[in-house]
């Protein structure tokens, strides 16, 4: 006799033995034992949760003659026949194989001979998504009067692609996601009937990665008894080639102290040992959302799937990461996932680890952000002004944001220096006028735009401002600045303005305010910043 795959094996032969879908079970067993056959079921869920088999059960439980509490009974001569595939009466159709107006058609010609044995025709249409527009046109009108004898079972993993007519004519039960802990009392279940000694790691394992699906659980439990019958952590993960729990706590601490050229060659590592990228992608994936989960969940109870070991580790390494840090490196993996489907696998996987160990060439708002919080607490050294800071023009002649470009004014020189102004520049007064009072707030200002516009704060760290009559002038020697706030953009003006009206209890209008002391030593401060983004980077 040919070998039957566990899963197949171990099916469900009543609604009693099916796992994890107690709500549809029990309502189909009430209306069964009811005497309740509705024509027409949708049964929409994820792969491997129990549509075929429950689909399968139904349709004996309808034609048993000796039914137990909506239960077929498994002995009456029709359960015997649906069990071994002999029953006529009951077809089943793969619709991504006949998906044409024409199957349908045929469907359509049978259903209305009676049934040869049974009390109903039972139709089982799996896939039922793949048919095409005119198959489901066909469909619909024997779906709106079948003949009493026949009942339509429609099975899909895609319930959105039916059309609405389709989905108001059947009774629709959605079948979930099977909880870890029911698959791992199934894989201990089935492994103790085969003989095979499987470890609690390894079944907790195996229902990771089977993602809910109690078929594919099987499936990797056959895959791995075929390995071996004694059945370990290690088993299940040389088995199907994952990378393991130690190889993703190392590759994840490779990333947070930026190490590039460490974490390529750990990739071709895993690659030399066959390890297939796309997989790895998705093992890091989700071992990042497990570091998330550990860092925001706080109780004893989350919702993860692993073993006592591995929830230590992530316990562990969950503190060396920052939240923000932990979602911009899911938000890289994610978009990497999808170059990967198309491109060179490992190439895609290598400039994934290059972007996520380098942070200053991401291009992700939450890198930035990280930057400049670091320069925050830490900020580059600003040339301290020896005279009393002088306004570029006064109120009459100053205009609202956007702001003009700076302009300096130097101090005294000699008579027969050129310090004219440019043609397009205003003129501006070496001493400051009457009536500008410096805003003492700043530093509360600044605070505010921290939790409000981290961008603008980091940009604005080291500056001052002075008030002159309703104008709030800001003294930065930073060039983003005014790159930021003369954009079409106005959220960093609107901030700006907000913060200070949450401060200083008025609303002001802006502008620039910058003057050269006299012997001060030139510094660009874009290339300071600059700089000390490469001393963090290099740290």
């Amino acid at each position: 006799m040919a070998y039957q795959a566990l899963y197949r094996k171990y099916r469900p032969a009543t609604f009693s033995d099916v796992v994890g879908q107690d709500h549809i079970t029990k309502t189909l067993k009430n209306e069964l034992d009811c005497g309740k056959v509705v024509h027409a079921y949708l049964f929409t869920g994820t792969r491997g949760t129990g549509k075929t088999s429950c689909a399968k059960i139904l349709a004996k439980a309808v034609n048993c003659l000796n039914p137990i509490n909506g239960d077929p009974c498994g002995e009456c001569e029709i359960c015997r026949m649906v069990a071994a595939d002999e029953a006529t009466d009951i077809v089943e159709m793969d619709a991504a194989s006949n998906n044409g107006v024409d199957d349908i058609r045929e469907l359509r010609e049978q259903v209305n001979f009676s049934p040869a044995a049974c009390k109903y025709r039972v139709y089982i249409i799996d896939e039922v998504h793949m048919l095409s527009g005119a198959a489901f046109n066909a469909l619909l009108k024997t779906l709106e009067e079948p003949p009493e004898h026949v009942v339509f079972i429609l099975a899909t993993t895609e319930v959105h692609k039916l059309p609405a007519t389709i989905l108001s004519r059947c009774q629709r039960f959605d079948f979930r996601r099977i909880d870890s802990s029911e698959i791992v009392g199934r894989l201990k279940y089935v492994a103790e009937k085969e003989g095979l000694n499987l470890t609690d790691d390894a079944a907790t394992l195996i229902a990771s990665a089977a993602d809910g699906g109690m078929r594919d659980a099987l499936s990797i439990l056959d895959l791995c008894a075929s390995h071996s019958s004694d059945i370990t952590e290690d088993t299940v993960a040389s088995v199907c080639s994952m990378a393991g729990n130690d190889y993703l706590i190392k590759m994840a601490d490779l990333i947070k102290n930026h190490s590039a050229e460490q974490a390529l060659m750990l990739i071709d590592e895993l690659h030399n040992s066959s390890v297939d990228m796309l997989r790895l992608l998705s093992e890091l994936t989700q071992h990042f959302r497990d570091l998330m989960i550990v860092k925001v969940v706080k109780g004893d109870k989350k919702p993860l799937v692993c073993s006592t070991t591995k929830m230590k580790a992530l316990e562990t390494q969950a503190q060396s990461f920052d939240i923000k840090e932990i979602m911009a490196i899911l938000s890289v993996l994610q978009s990497s996932a999808s170059a990967m489907q198309n491109g060179n696998r490992r190439c895609e996987m290598e400039m994934a680890l290059i972007r996520l160990c380098n942070p200053q060439i991401r291009q992700d708002i939450s890198s930035l952000e990280r930057r400049i919080s670091a320069l925050e607490s830490n900020p580059p050294t600003i040339v301290t002004k020896t005279e009393p800071a002088k306004p570029d023009k006064t109120a009459e002649e100053e205009e609202e944001i956007p702001l003009p470009e700076y302009y300096e004014v130097p101090a005294p020189q000699e008579p027969e220096e050129d310090i004219s102004s440019p043609a397009d520049a205003l003129p501006s007064p070496t001493t400051a006028p009457d009536g500008i009072t410096p805003v003492t707030q700043w530093g509360e200002i600044i605070a505010v735009l921290r939790g409000t516009c981290p961008i603008i704060a980091g940009v604005l760290q080291g500056s001052s401002a002075y008030i002159e009559g309703d104008r709030l002038l800001i003294d930065t020697q930073n060039s983003q600045f005014r790159t930021l706030v003369n954009g079409n953009n106005s959220v960093y003006r609107d901030s700006i303005r907000k913060a200070a009206q949450s401060v200083l209890g008025k609303v002001y209008k802006l502008g620039p305010y910058h003057a050269k002391p006299a012997g001060a030593q030139d510094v660009d401060p874009l290339q300071s910043f600059a700089e000390k983004l490469k001393q963090l980077e290099n740290n």
